[in-house]
Order: C-alpha cells, then structure tokens, then sequence
C-alpha cells in the first residue's frame, strides 16, 4: 500500500498529497477503487437481510468513497492541468468507468432492493431528506435503464460507453487545437494594444517558447486583441482561428464526433421510452419540456436581435467613417463596440483595467462573502498540484468550513473556460466531510495580474458556485452543494455576480495597482451605467448556441450537424457580424460530455432567477441585508438538492418569477 492516493491523507485537512502523486499512480489506484465499489455493491446486492433505507440505500452513498477520493483529484488534474500520461488515462477509463456504472444499474439484485424500497416507502417512516433521495435513486435507476432487459440493456450499455469515449476525444481534440496554434506579432503589430495587452502576448510568447509576443486562442488574450488591434487582416486571422477551433481537419477535428453523439443521444432516448433526447434530458430540470425552454429563449431573442441590428447599423457606420468598406463582420464587432462604448460612455477598458487587480478582486469576492454569510479566508502554506494554484481555509466562527483552491491563470495544460469542481464534497453520513472546492479560470499572466471587467465577473461567478458547495449542510453527498438541476445551479453563480456591480464593492477594492488610489467615481459611475452596453450582442450569440443545442435534441439527429446549426441560425435571423458563443465543433458544454446537452439554456433560466432574487436584497434596501442573506443560506445555498428547484427557490422568495427582471437586468426591456 505505498500508492499515495490510497493511503490515509494526514496532510492539513486531509488534502491530497500532491508532492507524492505520481502519473503512474492513477492507474492502480483507479483500478483498487473500482474494484472496491464493485465489492460493496455487491455486498449491498447480496444482502440476505430485508431492504432497509439504511442497508441499501445509505450503503450505497458510501460504496464509492474511495473512487470518489481518487477520481476527484484525478478529473481536476487533467482539467486543469493535463499531461499526455493523464490524458491517456482519461481516454482509457473513460470507457471503464461508464461500464462501471452500468454494472450497477444493471445488477437486477439491486434494482430489486430499490424497487422493493421505493414501493414501500410511506410505510419506512423517512425524513424528508431520506425520502428526497430514495426518489433519486430510484428516478436515476429508471433513467439509467435498471428497467430494460435483455438486448435493450445491452445495446444502451454500448451506447452510454461509446459516448464517454466521444466526449472524452471531443474535449482533448479541443484542447489540442487551443494549445498548438498562435499567431506571432512583431513590434509593429502592437500598434493600438494597451500596456496590459501587450504584457499578456509576450507572457504567452514565453510559455510558448518564442521570442517575442504572440496571440493565442485564450479567450483573456484573443478578445482584447480583437478589441484593440486596428490590424484588421489580423483580427481577421485571430478569429477564424478561435472559431475554428474543432473544425481543423485531421485527427483533432470534433464534426464526425458531434454527429455520432447526437445519434446515439437520440438512441438512448428511444431505448428509455422517449419521443427525443431533450424529452428525456429535460423531464428532470426546472423547465420539464422543450417547449417551455424554446418559449424563454425566443421571449428573449427578439429584443435582444433588435437591439443587435440597431448596434450594428451603428458599428458599421463607424467602419464606414474610417473608409473600410463591405459588411461589418464577426471580427470587426468588438474592435468598434471597444471604440463605440469609449465615445459614448467615456469608458476605456485599457483606463479601467489596472483598477481590477486579481488579487484584490478576490479579496473582493471573499469580502462580499463576509459580509453576507460571516465567512473568513486565511491563505494555507500547502503543496498543491500547480504553482499557480493557492489555498485558503474557510471558517465561521471560528469552525472549520472548507477549503478553497484557487487556480487562475491561464496555461496550455488547462482546458479553456472556467469552472468550479470539489475535490471531496460535504456529507454527514459516516462522519462529518467538509469540502474542498475548486475554482479554475483562464486568465492571462501579468506583474500585477489585470483583469477585464469580464474577468472580474467570472471570477465572481465562479466563486458563487463555490458557496453552495462550502456551504452545502445535507447528510447524504448525493444532493450535496451543486447536486441540483442543471437549471438551477447556474443561480448561486450568477446571482453572486451581481455584488460586483455594489458601488462600495467598488468602492472599497477597486484600487489602481501602481497608485493604491481607489477607482474615480466618475470612472466608477460610467462603468456601472454601461453594465448594459452591447446586451444585444452577448445576448445574441448565448442565445443562438442554445437554441442550436435544443434544435439538435429535439428532434431526428441531422445526418450533418453544420448543416444543422446553419439552418437553425438562418430560421432565427442570426446577424451576419455575430458568431455564436459556442459553434458546434467547440461546443465543450453540450458534447464534452452531456452535462448541458439540451440544457445550454440553463444559463438564461437561472438568470431569470438571479434577476430576481437581486431584487429581494433592493427591496430590503440593502445589498448586504442580513435577514435576506440568511433567507438565501437557508433555503438555496445550504439545501444542496435536498427539495425541488421550484420548492427551493419559492421557499427564499415566496415565489416564483417571471421573465421581465431579466429584460430590465439586460437593458432590453424597452427595446422596439
């Protein structure tokens, strides 16, 4: 027993021990861990005692906790930091452990002991907790197909593991391609780029190993360029790059996977007994249907193209003026939009940017974070899996909370985008486990590190998720922290970003990083009065890839995905200036696996909800009101999935909401 990741951690608070961790590690590990929940539920199976909720179902939310221990360091490493040893393992095991999982709901014992439970239920005297997820256990059963037999069971076994091989493949071909190309600039091609722009490009020309600066396809470098470069042959080339990204030809290009996914997403559905795979993926969510999801998305696509036309008539004039000819394309928007928000607001993004420091902006998020539900950050001196990557234990009062790891800058060994992910989720059965929360983005490098008010925001964002994992309180880690609908968990994230818009936010952490002045008030003003500049185009080019993905699994899967997602553009109106945010050849969220497959849209629900939960804090007159505060810990961020979204969210709010604090949050509620 000398493999690190299966002996007991006596690290601070049982962290993994990272500076022991090998690659060579994770495959004997993986397996010992597979092999020993294999054991325990087949000792749950094989029970000759009567079913009871406690030895099936609580055994069961313990029979994982060694593969729960070295697959949750493991999936954070080769996300945030991966090498060709643990990608290969991750193509490896993607498929074993989707036979895994199928063993397990395919063990006809099981089943029977589940079935058995749930058809007795009202006479087993449940708490609601208990009784919360004895239904997901079975639901998820159902769903998995414990029901099917013979050949029906087969083949869906074969199709869940043909698609973890996709979407493992999909996810490293992405990454791939975001980390072999850059473009190389020479000093002439600076021209326009503000100080921290250029300080990026040269940072990402070393870890690239050249001389000299370069663009590269993070999103915190390739979208200041295309803001800033007057170089529109370059924005030109910078842009195809980036929105080609999966699309290359060759052994990294994702169309052919996205095409068999879908097929066989279809096929599940039909094996389970549904018209479509947005049936089958949407009965569990807020929204139910795909109708009701199509209704939200379209209430919102039409002001938001409206305002996206004016805006354009707008930038293209502007090209105009400077004598460039032809249409306003994808990678002229942001390069006039930066100079159109300069001449209207008086808002210049390179003035603004030394003002939102990293570090005081998580100083930001932890301060926020104080002040609505007392908790307190201290940094830990420990040894984690990156030397970007930084600690810091979360207490209240004194008690041991979580702990929370913060990993920031951007690198070729990390997949593109933001996330949070806990390394241990927090439960209660078996001995109280706190968490250790992850948050992962992909900013770009400088002495200071500067951020973009976007950056800002998802830094905020992520750190949203992060609370309802540090403060989940459940006893069962099966509807710990995020374990809630996909449509629901985008709330803590988005309504967190709304105390970065709090002036004495602002106020009070917004200070220049070579002066320590805090941030002007009429810098201050402008910026919270343009919050709402160009909503139609980030409106536009979210809601198209969301109704793409809905398109896509709402019907026969298309025989060719492009051709696809080209007529669903083209039946909305797509504006020709505007990409969508996520083409399908990069669509990580919906083919990356089926986290958000049918359920892109999840983003625009919650914000229905964010928008209005804001709005409890406005009407208490205070953004930091502790009543409402302690209304929001109650009922949302502690509660984990322990009720229904609905149930939750009416429980804080004292009902539900409509769609109209959206518009206002987005400036479109008076658009023609």
């Amino acid at each position: 027993m000398t493999n690190p990741l299966l002996q007991d951690w006596t690290t601070p608070f049982e962290l993994p021990p990272f500076e022991a961790i090998r690659d060579e590690d994770f495959a004997p590990a993986l397996d010992a861990a597979l092999d020993a929940g294999r054991a325990a539920y087949e000792a749950i199976a094989e029970n000759p005692e009567p079913p009871t909720f406690a030895n099936t179902i609580e055994a069961m939310e313990l029979a994982d906790e060694t593969l729960d221990r070295v697959a949750g360091v493991f999936f954070n490493l080769v996300g945030a930091d991966a090498t060709p040893a643990r990608e290969a393992l991750q193509r490896d095991y993607a498929p074993r452990f989707s036979a895994y999982y199928s063993e397990i709901t395919n063990n006809r014992a099981l089943w029977q002991r589940i079935k058995t439970l749930w058809e007795t239920r009202d006479t087993l005297n449940l708490t609601a907790e208990q009784a919360r997820v004895l239904m997901l256990t079975h639901r998820s059963f159902t769903r998995a197909g414990a029901a099917l037999e013979g050949v029906a069971s087969e083949r869906l076994t074969e199709v869940k593991s043909r698609l973890a091989v996709l979407g493992t493949s999909f996810m490293q071909n992405l990454l791939a391609d975001e980390r072999d190309w850059y473009m190389e600039l020479d000093e002439a091609d600076l021209e326009g780029l503000p100080d921290f722009a250029i300080a990026a490009a040269r940072a990402a020309g070393e870890e690239k190993g050249v001389d000299g600066p370069v663009v590269t396809l993070s999103r915190s470098i390739i979208v200041p360029f295309l803001q800033f470069s007057p170089r529109r042959d370059l924005r030109e080339i910078a842009y195809k790059a980036w929105t080609a990204r999966g699309a290359n030809g060759g052994e990294t290009d994702n169309r052919e996977i996205a095409r068999e996914t879908l097929r066989l997403r279809e096929e599940r559905a039909g094996l389970l007994g549904y018209d479509t795979f947005a049936d089958f993926k949407l009965e569990t969510e807020m929204a139910k249907h795909p109708g009701a999801v199509r209704d939200l998305l379209m209430q919102v696509w039409e002001p938001a193209k409206a305002q996206a036309d004016a805006d354009a008539e707008k930038l293209t004039a502007m090209m105009r003026a400077e004598g460039v000819n032809g249409d306003l394309e994808p990678w002229d928007w942001r390069y006039y939009s930066e100079k159109r928000r300069k001449a209207e607001h008086d808002l210049d993004e390179a003035a603004l940017k030394p003002y939102l420091q990293l570090d005081a902006m998580i100083d930001a998020a932890f301060d926020c974070a104080n002040r609505l539900f007392g908790l307190e950050f201290s940094p830990l001196d420990v040894t984690l899996y990156h030397a970007d990557a930084r600690a810091w234990e979360v207490t209240r009062n004194g008690e041991h909370l979580a702990v929370f790891i913060g990993d920031y800058f951007a690198r070729g060994s990390k997949r593109s985008g933001a996330w949070c992910s806990a390394m241990r989720s927090q439960k209660k059965l078996g001995g109280e486990t706190r968490p250790v929360v992850v948050n992962v983005c992909n900013f770009a490098k400088g002495d200071p590190a500067l951020l973009s008010y976007d950056d800002a925001r998802t830094l905020f964002h992520e750190f949203g998720h992060a609370l309802h994992q540090m403060l989940s309180d459940v006893t069962y880690g099966s509807i710990s922290g995020t374990s809630v609908a996909r449509d629901f968990v985008e709330l803590p994230s988005q309504l967190y970003e709304h105390w970065l818009e709090v002036p004495e936010v602002l106020e009070k952490h917004a200070r220049h990083a070579r002066t320590g002045e805090p941030m002007p008030k009429q810098l201050l003003d402008r910026l919270l009065a343009a919050q709402t500049y160009d909503m139609g185009f980030q409106t536009v080019e979210y809601v198209a890839s969301a109704l793409v993905d809905l398109d896509f699994h709402h019907g026969p899967s298309p025989s060719d995905p492009m051709a696809a997602q080209a007529e669903t553009l083209a039946r909305i109106g797509m504006p020709h200036a505007i990409g969508m945010r996520h083409a399908t050849p990069h669509f990580a969220h919906v083919f990356a696996g089926d986290g958000y497959s049918s359920g892109y849209y999840s983003y625009m629900w919650s914000e229905v909800m964010d928008a209005d939960a804001f709005e409890a804090f406005e009407e208490a007159g205070d953004p930091f009101d502790a009543q409402t505060a302690k209304l929001l810990e109650t009922h949302i961020l502690s509660a984990g999935g322990s009720r229904e979204a609905d149930a939750l969210y009416t429980a804080f709010r004292g009902r539900m909401p409509g769609v109209e604090a959206l518009l206002k949050g987005r400036g479109l509620d008076k658009v023609a």
